[in-house]
């Protein structure tokens, strides 16, 4: 016959409630990080629905130079680009910007620039969405008889009128690594410009992605429905 001690029986009663939590605690954190995983694929499914992957974008505005001269005035610049979603908040982007500076005595220069950049969205599953961007870019004459490198960084406002479309208003602060964007040299003076821009953003593609996000939550539906 087997005896067992009081100490014994709550020895086992104690290691049993312990196995009890640790299953219960280790389906409720299975719990969490499937509730988790789905509101990432719900969130990630609206960004898609209000945007996309790829982002073909035009901007008319204009430009100022902050250089040598006192005098400097207000020009036209517009710009062509393509955006690469990497994930919904972060874009890689590559643009064309054409752009005048504009100074005294009826002196006007046409420049260009193909600027790449890292762009972040603070809010990409709002229909409103602050946005930072700041990169690298190489910036040259109309005629390609100056060539310089430069850097940008800028920030900006975008809202989804529409499903894949979206407008937008920022301004960046360009840095050119050369004193000669005036076409005036002055020793240890880098020049600089600010662009003001208004602009739409054309969304497409993302159709396999959504596919692919709803595939994953009704297979995480139909296993929760067997369990």
């Amino acid at each position: 016959m087997i005896v067992v001690n009081k100490n014994q029986f709550l020895t086992i009663i104690f290691i049993f409630l312990n196995l009890f939590f640790v299953i219960a605690q280790e389906e409720n954190t299975q719990e969490e990080k499937i509730e988790q995983s789905n509101e990432e694929l719900y969130r990630e499914l609206d960004f898609l629905e209000l945007r996309g992957t790829h982002t073909a974008d035009a901007v008319v505005g204009t430009t100022m130079i902050l250089g040598d001269y006192a005098d400097s005035e207000l020009d036209i610049f517009f710009r062509l680009g393509y955006k690469y979603h990497i994930i919904s908040n972060l874009n890689v982007n590559l643009s064309f910007n054409k752009y005048n500076i504009a100074l005294g005595n009826n002196i006007n220069k046409g420049f260009m620039s193909f600027d790449l950049n890292l762009e972040y969205l603070v809010s990409p599953y709002n229909e409103l969405s602050p946005f930072v961007f700041g990169g690298y870019g190489y910036n040259a004459s109309s005629s390609f008889e100056e060539t310089h490198t430069k850097v940008q960084f800028g920030l900006g406002l975008e809202y989804i009128i529409m499903e894949g479309l979206g407008l937008k208003l920022f301004g960046d602060y360009n840095y050119v690594l050369s004193n000669e964007e005036e076409g005036l040299i002055v020793p240890d003076s880098d020049e600089s410009f600010l662009r003001v821009g208004l602009g739409v953003n054309i969304y497409f593609g993302g159709n396999k992605r959504k596919e692919q996000i709803l595939e994953d939550i009704e297979t995480v539906i139909n296993s929760n429905l067997i369990k």
